[in-house]
């Protein structure tokens, strides 16, 4: 990937940094396998083919490259993102001289952010740039390392600088004190709702933060949320008000809330700290504005609304930690058992508060069985499946000590030590009870007794036994050893 950034870089005259900013800012340098975003893009570059926006083929046009190899091989799609690029400077009259330095293509970069709105394309823009000022340094496939080292930037933003007029025009949320306001285009929303607001529904955009944000802006795109976070620093954009229906959910519409955050559901490097808590901030405000339970019955994904295919936030977004910042119940009504003495194996045709626990923690991790109803059927068996597959284990759908260890492990890693309390004790405690095969008392002390059996689960796993469940421990929890 690093050679393919050079080579196109040289071949169009474009600053290889800025053009590895550009692919970091809108995938993380992920082409997804060649499968399209929420605005139909493709690639590390993302190459768009929309109704609106055409980089795809214009990327096939400047390079003679298929739209298919585009879509599909890395190095064609960074080629492709590069001419495009290039074709948008020559436009805009930068002469070589000004293509040699980097701060001369903003204009460049917010066209190619594909945002009519120009507050949206300075957003794009502006995040390139950061990227640039902070630099990259992004783990792809294969093993290898895209770096871009800090600089300097000051960059040159001509028709997209920011005017007085501008600045008091930037609102902010009219419902949300921290967020910004950008309304999604009146296409892509009802106004009013016909049912009263009873739920929180989290997303996952497919997309980067601005070209989200643009796409809602999109009248062809007939889809919006309420709600859009950014995954560097939490950052918020409401887009339709609370009191209108966004285009989010299908059949929870009319009586939901909509979350979209920043990132690809494959891609766990999306999900920062910054995000869930920024995220959790605004999903407890609208729950206590709105008499929302707490609950994961009442904060939901994308995935466990009735009559979606869509699959977001997906396993890599991490519910147990969401639910304790949100200051709410992980179960599906705030009274579903999750400690016993031991834990039994479970396979299809068995029932009971096991079962329960168990599909409640599959639908915290993204593997939605949709209702926790104490009965392992069909749709538990291919959550259990999909589960397992995600965390390296014997795909057999069953859950048996190793299952039950990474289930109960899931969540935050936070390192804890005798003297702990607290709920990430009690999901420690409960880890441990599957593991040992034994029960270890799960009352969210961590005294001697659960230092004890933190040193035999270590010493039976090739740990250094310390008594302390830092990375490693937890890392092996999840990982059902």
């Amino acid at each position: 990937m690093s050679r393919a950034f050079t080579r196109a870089a040289a071949e169009f005259e474009v600053p290889r940094d800025l053009l590895v900013a550009v692919g970091y800012g809108e995938t993380h340098l992920d082409g997804h396998q060649g499968e399209p975003s929420q605005a139909n893009g493709y690639g590390v570059m993302h190459l768009v083919s929309n109704p609106k926006s055409h980089t795809l083929e214009k990327a096939a046009e400047l390079t003679g490259e298929r739209s298919s190899e585009l879509r599909e091989d890395t190095a064609a799609n960074i080629r492709g993102g590069a001419a495009v690029l290039r074709a948008y400077a020559d436009g805009l009259g930068l002469d070589s001289g000004e293509r040699r330095s980097i701060d001369e293509w903003y204009p460049v970069v917010a066209r190619y952010g594909g945002a009519a709105d120009i507050r949206t394309a300075r957003l794009y823009a502006d995040t390139v740039y950061t990227l640039l000022a902070q630099g990259i340094d992004a783990d792809v496939p294969g093993g290898e390392s895209v770096t871009v080292r800090p600089r300097a930037v000051e960059p040159e933003r001509g028709a997209y600088a920011a005017t007085g007029s501008d600045q008091r025009s930037a609102a902010l949320s009219p419902d949300y004190p921290d967020a910004a306001w950008v309304p999604a285009n009146s296409a892509n929303y009802a106004a009013g709702r016909s049912a009263s607001i009873s739920s929180v529904v989290v997303h996952v955009t497919q997309g980067s933060y601005a070209g989200t944000i643009s796409w809602f802006q999109n009248p062809s795109s007939q889809v919006s949320s309420h709600y859009v976070v950014r995954s560097s620093d939490g950052a918020i954009t409401q887009m339709v008000r609370d009191s209108d229906t966004a285009y989010h959910a299908r059949s929870a519409n009319s009586s939901s809330l909509g979350i979209e955050h920043e990132g690809f559901i494959n891609d766990p490097s999306w999900f920062t700290d910054s995000m869930y808590r920024s995220s959790a901030a605004l999903t407890r405000y609208l729950c206590d504005r709105y008499g929302i339970p707490k609950d994961r019955a009442h904060i939901v994904g994308h995935a466990e609304v009735p009559g979606n295919d869509h699959t977001d936030p997906g396993p890599n977004w991490n519910w147990n930690y969401y639910m304790q910042l949100v200051g709410g119940s992980g179960g599906g009504g705030g009274s579903v058992q999750l400690s016993f003495p031991s834990y039994n194996t479970l396979r299809s045709g068995s029932t009971g508060a096991q079962v329960t626990a168990a599909q409640t923690l599959l639908n915290q991790q993204g593997h939605n069985v949709g209702t926790a109803d104490g009965v392992f059927g069909t749709r538990t068996t291919s959550a259990v499946t999909s589960f397992q597959t995600a965390r390296g284990l014997p795909a057999d759908g069953v859950v048996g000590a190793r299952t039950w260890t990474a289930l109960l492990a899931a969540g935050t890693t936070s390192e804890v030590r005798e003297g702990s309390t607290g709920a990430v004790v009690e999901r420690l405690q409960r880890a441990l009870t599957a593991a040992l095969g034994r029960t270890v008392s799960i009352d969210g002390q961590f005294g001697p007794n659960t230092a004890q059996a933190v040193r035999d689960y270590q010493s039976g796993r090739g740990l250094t036994v310390d008594g302390i469940a830092g990375p490693a421990t937890w890392s092996a929890l999840q990982a059902g050893r």
